[in-house]
């Protein structure tokens, strides 16, 4: 299968890639995409959790607009 990209440059689905399309987010995702978005390209951050770039940044900015980025952005900190 022939990796394809959309005019900004993601990604799109490519099942190698993308293995977990169509799932929800874990917990885990949610905390490891928080910490790493504004670090980290979110293509890097796509083949970590097997989402597509599309879908990492529609979540993150859904979690930013209800006010949760923050929360997982800073879970399980020990300071």
């Amino acid at each position: 299968m022939e990796i394809v990209y959309d005019k900004h440059d993601r990604m799109q689905y490519h099942p190698d890639f993308h293995f977990a399309h169509g799932q929800p987010f874990s917990d885990s995702d949610l905390e490891y995409i928080c910490k790493f978005y504004e670090a980290d390209h979110t293509r890097t951050i796509s083949f970590a959790i097997g989402k597509t770039e599309h879908a990492i940044r529609t979540k993150v900015n859904y979690l930013k607009k209800i006010g949760l980025f923050e929360r997982y952005k800073n879970r399980n900190k020990y300071w």
